[in-house]
């Protein structure tokens, strides 16, 4: 399968690379496309060299398959063309999430959102679907009401700008800012712009999203959304309110038992999900179970998982997947 991965140079991008090799995915031919700052320079990909191009170049190729991770702007521009020619779009900006008609998916919580008209696919944010996923199986079997979530995002989620200022401020040396303050020793309180609600827009993605993608406007969620100086992965605090009652051992076996989720949680031991063992694991780890014990049928859970893997480029691959497996892309 011809694939063009756009935004190939940042964060993100190298991680698809890294997934599309790792996960054995068919790829004939790779169409690395970047900003005209980057086109002309190579990168490896299964041990080859391919030349980075601008996008003109890549839809003059025809791929198959675009994944993109360069920004809405870039996106809202470019997608749309990638799909005129017949090639499918998995974004991972959030120019196309709350689009109508545009499916939002975690391929473990709702792959029927595909179809063969799907020629842009959305990839949620990175909280959101670590999120659902933990969540998806409870909800199944005893009905969301109700969810609080705090996070606490890893600088990754910023991109390479973030990670250089969290090192250089660890290593006492000026460069360039991605944030308004400085990270190390620090937390803040402020992903994305302030809203007129007062929350933030990461926050408010949280929200719609999780409705979208659970096909449920019933559900209520409210969120907190920080930056933490930690590079692994996102954590989640999150309380779950649900319509019926549960038992603790039965949220354990439904946890265990549901895909993309390893249940990391004996406190005798200090075993709970942390960043440092989520890294470069596909898994959305869940631990700390415990029951809201100032409120029925509540449950507190700490979820942690690696956003530049699950959080963006694994999840973005498994769509893909999803595509051959439904017959919607042939080899």
């Amino acid at each position: 399968m011809k694939v063009a991965v756009v935004g190939a140079t940042g964060l993100v991008g190298n991680k698809m690379l890294e997934v599309l090799e790792e996960r054995h995915f068919p790829v004939s031919e790779l169409i690395p496309v970047a900003s005209s700052k980057s086109i002309g320079q190579s990168i490896q990909f299964k041990g080859q060299p391919y030349e980075v191009v601008g996008v003109e170049s890549a839809i003059a190729s025809k791929p198959d398959l675009a994944l993109f991770s360069a920004g809405g702007s870039t996106s809202l521009e470019w997608a749309p063309k990638f799909a005129e020619i017949g090639c499918f779009v998995v974004d991972n900006s959030s120019a196309w999430r709350m689009q109508e008609g545009v499916p939002l998916v975690v391929p473990e919580v709702n792959p029927q959102a595909i179809s063969s008209d799907s020629k842009i696919i959305a990839n949620p944010n990175c909280s959101t679907i670590q999120m659902v996923v933990a969540l998806q199986p409870l909800h199944i079997k005893w009905g969301i009401k109700r969810i609080v979530v705090s996070t606490y995002q890893s600088v990754t989620g910023t991109g390479k700008k973030a990670v250089d200022q969290l090192m250089n401020e660890r290593a006492n040396q000026l460069g360039e800012m991605a944030y308004k303050h400085k990270i190390d020793l620090n937390l803040i309180p402020q992903i994305d712009v302030f809203l007129d609600n007062a929350y933030t827009k990461e926050e408010m993605k949280m929200v719609h999203e999780t409705k979208k993608i659970m096909g449920s406007n019933a559900i209520q969620l409210t969120a907190t959304a920080v930056r933490v100086p930690v590079l692994g992965g996102h954590s989640e605090s999150i309380n779950v309110e649900f319509e019926n009652e549960f038992e603790l051992a039965d949220v354990y076996a439904a946890l265990s038992s549901f895909p993309g989720i390893v249940v990391v949680d004996d406190i005798a031991q200090a075993q709970y999900p942390m960043p440092i063992t989520a890294h470069n694991q596909d898994a959305v780890l869940v631990g700390r179970i415990r029951r809201d014990e100032t409120q029925a049928k509540t449950l507190n859970l700490w979820v942690v998982s690696d956003n530049l893997r699950k959080g963006a480029a694994s999840n973005a691959v498994q769509i893909a997947e999803l595509l051959l497996q439904q017959g919607l892309i042939s080899l």
